[in-house]
């Protein structure tokens, strides 16, 4: 039995670009219950209500982390979704560009923790860990900053390699 879930909601599937009956779509959809368990993830990791990180935060770190890894449909899509919430558009543009420097010191610990991860996740480790409650972010706050992390590599290495597929699948149909 497969999950139901609402495809016109589906982050990954709208992002990478994928249309209902291509190739692409085919192969991701052969397992629904992944696809919906995504979005499922995604939907709670973005819940205003999800306790620990403020939405605004939380959006913050995704787009800094798509930043980083030169997705800009993903970054786009995590900005657009700041922009609704009326996060500061100066805050917004400075990460979007990379620029983390002049946040304040929690955001900054945050944002910096992320690149770690994202650019070098070796580097992981107790000391990184160590300078988010040394900021003021609790333990359960860095819990949750890293399953956030760890999701939007997953996303954007998920939306990536659909977007390579379908590249590969248009080649060879022509």
């Amino acid at each position: 039995m497969t999950d139901t879930y609402d495809l016109s909601t589906d982050i990954v599937d709208r992002i990478a670009g994928l249309t209902s009956g291509s190739p692409a779509y085919i192969t991701r959809h052969k397992r629904d219950k992944v696809a919906a368990a995504t979005q499922r993830s995604y939907d709670a990791l973005f819940d205003p209500a999800l306790p620990d990180l403020s939405l605004t935060d939380r959006l913050l770190v995704a787009l800094y982390a798509c930043t980083l890894s030169k997705t800009p449909a993903l970054a786009i899509h995590y900005a657009e979704r700041l922009a609704s919430i009326d996060a500061d558009r100066v805050v917004i543009d400075q990460v979007a560009q990379g620029s983390i420097d002049t946040q304040e010191p929690r955001l900054r610990a945050m944002l910096s923790f992320t690149r770690t991860l994202i650019e070098a996740p070796i580097d992981g480790d107790k000391t990184a860990l160590e300078r988010l409650p040394a900021a003021g972010i609790p333990t359960p706050a860095v819990v949750a900053l890293a399953q956030l992390i760890a999701f939007l590599s997953y996303q954007i290495r998920l939306t990536a390699g659909l977007r390579a597929l379908q590249v590969l699948n248009a080649t060879e149909a022509a």
